[in-house]
C-alpha cells in the first residue's frame, strides 16, 4: 500500500492510497496529496478547508454554467424521478433524445445533420474514426483510411483519439499511434514560424505542406483531416487569418473529409455558438461534448452530414445493423440536463454575454506581454493563454524539467484561483462561459501575483 502524507487530511489520504488519477504525475502526488474540492458556488469552487477558488479552466473547458446552476439539477431531479435510464438500441428512443436531438440540429452548422450520442470527447472522436473507415468501406473505396491530423492537436485518450492527437505522452508506452494517422505541422505562428515570415508566408507554408503530404501519401489513401477550430489541450493555438480558407480548399480538392473537432469550442466558448462560425468552416463531421451539459454529467455527440448517414444507412440495411453504439449513448439523464443546458444558453443570451466580457480577459491577457517571463499572450472569445519563455526576445523555452509553469500554477492555487500548464509552459484560461467582468479582474489580478511570484524563484536559481 502506498504510504499517504501524515500532514493530509485524511479524505487525501484515502485518494493517495487507493485512487489512480488521470493525467497526473502520480509519485509528486503521493508526496504532495490532492486538492480536494468539495463545493462550487458561480465561478468559485471551495476545497474541504473551505478555501475559495476562482476556477479559470472552468473545471477542464467544460464547465460553463458555473458550479451552482440550480436549473440543471432541477431538470436532471424530473428525469431521473421519471425515467433514470433507457437506451436507443434497436428501434427504441429514450423520449428526452427526441426533444434534444430536435434542438440540437437546429444549432448545428452542419445542415440537415445526424446525431449520435457518447459520453465523452473521446468517444465521439473514436466514433468518427471508425464511421471515416464504415463510410468508405461503404462506398466501395477501401484503400482511402488515412487521417491527416496536426502536431499538438488534442482528440481524447482512447485508442483512436489519442492517435489522431499529437502530444508525445499520450502515445509513449502506449504503443500509440495506431497505423494509419499521418501528422502535418499546427498553425503555431508563435512556436513555429521562420525567422521573417509573416502570418500570410506561414499559412501557405503550412497549406503546401498539407497537400505534399495528400500527394506523397496518395489522394486515394488519404480519407480525412481532423483539427479543433482552437486548438486546446496543445497551447491554445490561435490560427492565423486564411488558414482554414486554404485547408479547406485543399481537402475538398481531394475528396477528403472534415473532421472539425469542438469538443471545447462549442456553445459559446469562441463567442459565437460554433468555432466554424468564427472560421467560417464546412465540416462533414462534428464534434461536441464538455460544455453541451455544463460538464454536470458526462455526455458527447457527433454530428454527421446527410450524406454520410444516407451511406451509413445503406450499409446497415446491407450488412443487418448499424454495429456501433453506447450503453448510454442518448442516456435520459443527460439528455435532460443537455436539453436545460441550450435553453439557458438561449435564455440568458449566453453567448451575448461572452461577446460582452469577453474583451476584458483579452486586454488583461495581452497585458500580460512585456512581463520578463512572457514570450505570447493570445486569446479568442473566453479561452487564452500566455507562453512562458527564458528569453522571450529570442523565444527560448524553459528546460522543462525546470517546471516553472507548473510551478505558476501552484502560485495561482496560493493566490486562490486555479489555472492550467499545458505542455510547453503555457498557462491556459477558460473560465466559465458566465463570468463577470469584476471577477475576470479578480482572475487576472491573482494570475499576475502568481507571475511575479515565479518571476522571483526563477531569479533566484537563475542568477
Amino acid at each position: 500500500m502506498t504510504n499517504a502524507p501524515a500532514d493530509i487530511s485524511l479524505a487525501g489520504q484515502n485518494d493517495v492510497r487507493h485512487h489512480l488519477h488521470p493525467y497526473t504525475q502520480l509519485r509528486q502526488l503521493e508526496k504532495d496529496g490532492p486538492l480536494v474540492i468539495v463545493r462550487g458556488e458561480g465561478v468559485q469552487v471551495f476545497d474541504e478547508h473551505g478555501k475559495a477558488y476562482i476556477e479559470g479552466m472552468a473545471g477542464l473547458w467544460c464547465a460553463s454554467l458555473g458550479f451552482s446552476e440550480k436549473r440543471l439539477a432541477d431538470a436532471a431531479f424530473k428525469q431521473m424521478t421519471t425515467l433514470p435510464y433507457y437506451h436507443a438500441f434497436s428501434g427504441k428512443v429514450p423520449g428526452p433524445v427526441t426533444e434534444l436531438v430536435e434542438t440540437m440540429v437546429r444549432w448545428s452548422p452542419i445542415p440537415n445533420a445526424r446525431v449520435l450520442f457518447a459520453n465523452s470527447g473521446s468517444e465521439s472522436n473514436d466514433t468518427a474514426f471508425k464511421l471515416v473507415r464504415y463510410y468508405n468501406n461503404a462506398r466501395g473505396r477501401p484503400l482511402k483510411k488515412k487521417i491527416i491530423a496536426r502536431n499538438k492537436g488534442y482528440h481524447g485518450v482512447t485508442a483512436a483519439a489519442a492517435s489522431m492527437s499529437g502530444l508525445g505522452t499520450m502515445h509513449q508506452n502506449f504503443d500509440l499511434p495506431l497505423p494509419g494517422i499521418v501528422r502535418v505541422s499546427c498553425p503555431h505562428f508563435y512556436g513555429f514560424s521562420q525567422p521573417g515570415e509573416t502570418e500570410a508566408q506561414f499559412v501557405d507554408r503550412l497549406a503546401q505542406e498539407l497537400e505534399d503530404t495528400i500527394l506523397r501519401e496518395g489522394p486515394d489513401t488519404v480519407a480525412a483531416f481532423i483539427a479543433e477550430p482552437v486548438q486546446g489541450a496543445g497551447g491554445v493555438i490561435i490560427p492565423p487569418p486564411g488558414y482554414f480558407a486554404k485547408v479547406q480548399a485543399i481537402l475538398k480538392k481531394y475528396d477528403i473529409l472534415f473532421l472539425v473537432d469542438e469538443v471545447i469550442t462549442a456553445f459559446g466558448r469562441l463567442g459565437q455558438n460554433f468555432g466554424t462560425g468564427v472560421y467560417d468552416l464546412k465540416p462533414d463531421m462534428l464534434t461536441v461534448a464538455k460544455m453541451l451539459t455544463s460538464a454536470y454529467v458526462p455526455m458527447s455527440a457527433l454530428y454527421v452530414s446527410n450524406e454520410i448517414y444516407q451511406t451509413i444507412a445503406d450499409a446497415s440495411a446491407e450488412i443487418g445493423v448499424f454495429g456501433h453504439g453506447y450503453t448510454y449513448s442518448g442516456h435520459p439523464l443527460a439528455c435532460a440536463i443537455a436539453l436545460e443546458t441550450l435553453r439557458i444558453y438561449e435564455s440568458d443570451q449566453i453567448v451575448a454575454h461572452v461577446q460582452k466580457v469577453s474583451p476584458r480577459l483579452q486586454q488583461g491577457i495581452q497585458a500580460f506581454k512585456g512581463h520578463p517571463l512572457v514570450g505570447d499572450a493570445r486569446g479568442l472569445g473566453l479561452i487564452g493563454a500566455i507562453e512562458l519563455a527564458a528569453d522571450p526576445a529570442t523565444r527560448t523555452p524553459f528546460d522543462p524539467k525546470r517546471g516553472v509553469g507548473a510551478y505558476l500554477v501552484k502560485r495561482a492555487q496560493h493566490h486562490g484561483l486555479i489555472l492550467r500548464v499545458l505542455m510547453g509552459d503555457v498557462i491556459a484560461f477558460s473560465p466559465p462561459l458566465i463570468i463577470t467582468e469584476a471577477e475576470i479582474d479578480t482572475m487576472l489580478e491573482r494570475a499576475r501575483l502568481a507571475l511575479d511570484d515565479t518571476l522571483a524563484w526563477v531569479d533566484s536559481w537563475r542568477g
